[in-house]
């Protein structure tokens, strides 16, 4: 995490919340000491930056978490380097059991002078905003999920079932549905209650998949978001959370590491000539992860290039539809032969989202870096 580059005369660590900051400072040399806390204001944040001394000198760190960016946006704006860290990645003394505010800002500085901190990649307004969009569509896919569960148990306590054969939440589901009848008001009230939730839940998401197509369009990143669409299971949602949530595709220097950052990369446990991998680290960003999953599902099926894959495929560049087609035939075979060894089916694609973000990787070095540079 050091900068290798410049040399900084004054590490500052931030325990940010939502209506204080404690500040802790680190000089190239001596003791951390304790600065007290202020108000999570701009003005108290200038008036701290103006005491510390020359920016140039200042580099200071925080934690991410529910308050943002703002911080971090208007410290770069002042000039004053900036890293905004994971906290799942700082070190903890083992048997600590004290934690204050305080001990956290002390902490943050002392691990920020010794480069032991992971930053986080910060996200543009821009790509903020788009990802804001994406979450808020997967929030919106849970509450559905959770309300048309809700109706259907609430149903089937009552000894209320669709006749068998009949798929949950077809067209004949739903006319069943409409037909439903409860013997006392108080439940049909219940029932139409949940049913309505139900409704409005989907027209929630189908009002903000209108809104993803039209940022997508707006989006200086069109050209990645349409690329991306060439992989088979990677349509127009899976390619804007990618893009969301990764940024800048080619910072990433290698394939491997993007796949660390999704956290899909085997864990380690290694000692002497004793080695054992274990399950995905899960150490990274949690959505990129489940697009890459629920994506990896349809490399269970042969090499094919039809329907609704064909049509976003058409115009794309011939170096996107090879990379696409060479993964479909890879990630087919890898499928069939973990599985052909017995590997249970969950594991085996999870062996193919690890894979699959390669691919993703290929594709965005070769589109113009104008189109995928935030």
């Amino acid at each position: 995490m050091k900068d290798t580059t410049k040399v900084y005369a004054v590490f500052v660590g931030l325990d940010v919340h939502k209506e204080s900051i404690s500040v802790a400072v680190a000089e190239a040399t001596g003791e951390v000491r304790s600065l007290g806390v202020i108000p999570n204001r701009p003005e108290a944040v200038r008036k701290l930056i103006d005491r510390l001394g020359p920016k140039a000198h200042l580099r200071v760190c925080y934690e991410a978490g529910p308050c943002g960016y703002d911080l971090y946006r208007q410290l770069r704006k002042m000039g004053v380097a900036c890293d905004v860290v994971a906290p799942s990645l700082v070190p903890t003394k083992p048997g600590e059991r004290v934690k204050t505010d305080r001990r956290d800002a002390v902490k943050l500085a002392r691990l920020l002078r010794s480069g032991d901190l992971t930053p986080v990649w910060v996200p543009d307004e821009d790509h903020e905003a788009l990802r804001d969009l994406i979450r808020a569509r997967e929030d919106a896919v849970t509450d559905l999920l959770r309300q048309r569960h809700r109706l259907s148990k609430f149903l089937l306590r009552l000894g209320h079932r669709p006749p068998e054969g009949m798929r949950a939440w077809s067209s004949r589901h739903r006319q069943w549905l409409q037909g439903v009848k409860l013997p006392r008001r108080a439940q049909q009230v219940v029932f139409e209650e949940y049913r309505h939730t139900v409704e409005e839940a989907e027209a929630r998401i189908a009002r903000l998949d209108q809104e993803i197509v039209a940022a997508a369009k707006d989006s200086a990143h069109v050209a990645l978001i349409a690329a991306l669409q060439a992989l088979r299971g990677v349509a127009l949602t899976a390619a804007v959370t990618l893009v969301a949530e990764l940024g800048d595709l080619r910072r990433f220097r290698s394939p491997a590491e993007l796949m660390a950052y999704a956290g899909l990369v085997p864990s380690e446990s290694s000692s002497g000539s004793s080695r054992h991998r274990g399950s995905i680290t899960k150490t990274g960003n949690a959505h990129v992860r489940r697009v890459m999953v629920e994506a990896a599902w349809c490399y269970r099926y042969r090499p094919s290039v039809q329907g609704a894959l064909k049509k976003r495929s058409k115009d794309l560049p011939a170096e996107v539809r090879r990379i696409a087609w060479k993964a479909q035939h890879r990630l087919h075979r890898r499928y069939r032969h973990h599985v052909g060894r017995g590997k249970v089916k969950g594991v085996a694609i999870v062996g193919i989202a690890r894979e699959l973000l390669g691919f993703v990787w290929a594709i965005a070095q070769v589109v113009p870096p104008a189109a995928a540079s935030a």
